[in-house]
């Protein structure tokens, strides 16, 4: 009887251990697997590849930055973003970058970013302009791309480069580097020369001469007293005279 008893609790056991290492399966399988790679940061790639310093301080300044991260867990498109050197920057005309509100300066690093992810392979068949992120009145502002072969260059209207090298080339994201800042026209554009404000009319010659005409010369004012003295002098004169006679 007791053998019977020891018997049955020993196979209660083994069921209930039976039961929860089934339960114990079905919650790892059931759990969602971890990323093996953290969410996306341009900053970091960027800074592991050097030599982008002032893109990312205006990427911080402009909090550029926090909106491509967002941009990048909610787009289904991806983005593409072309990425000036230091050396980039550092060869703009003096004051270019400084003269910028700070408005501007959003829309500055916005014209590096198109919200699509583009191979440089999708590059050289894309229809030409590109739209990006920075837009004003008119609509978005665009780049354009040609090449050939593995060649890709990226114009504005103002100034051109050719994308050298992929830091990161893999959907959602792509990170190109160039050589040059690209500067949209509606920022460094040609401005219309200010118009001059209207200059004093000159007075004419036949004014001058008018004036000249009508008002009498103090010379010739004094001659003429002289005369009429002179003319009265004689005439008392002959007068006299002519009682002495």
């Amino acid at each position: 009887m007791a053998s019977t008893t020891l018997s049955l609790i020993i196979i209660t056991l083994n069921i209930q251990l039976l039961l929860l290492l089934s339960l114990q399966t079905q919650a790892q399988t059931s759990a969602p697997a971890p990323s093996p790679s953290g969410p996306l940061n341009l900053t970091a790639i960027l800074e592991k590849n050097g030599q982008y310093s002032t893109l990312i301080l205006l990427l911080q300044e402009t909090q550029t930055d926090t909106q491509i991260a967002n941009q990048l867990n909610n787009s289904v498109q991806g983005l593409s973003v072309f990425a000036p050197t230091d050396n980039a920057f550092n060869n703009l005309p003096s004051g270019a970058l400084n003269g910028l509100t700070n408005q501007n300066k959003v829309l500055l690093i916005q014209y590096h970013i198109t919200p699509k992810y583009y191979s440089l392979t999708d590059l050289l068949t894309v229809s030409n302009p590109v739209p990006t992120q920075a837009s004003g009145t008119n609509g978005n502002w665009g780049l354009n791309f040609t090449g050939q072969g593995n060649q890709v260059n990226v114009s504005t209207g103002i100034d051109s480069t050719q994308i050298n090298n992929a830091l990161r080339q893999q959907p959602p994201l792509a990170v190109y580097q160039v050589d040059k800042v690209l500067l949209p026209e509606e920022l460094f554009g040609a401005k219309s020369p200010a118009s001059a404000p209207p200059q004093a009319k000159a007075p004419s010659s036949s004014s001058n001469n008018s004036t000249n005409t009508s008002a009498p010369s103090p010379g010739t004012s004094a001659g003429g007293r002289n005369v009429v003295g002179l003319g009265l002098t004689l005439a008392l004169g002959l007068a006299c005279m002519g009682a002495f006679s």
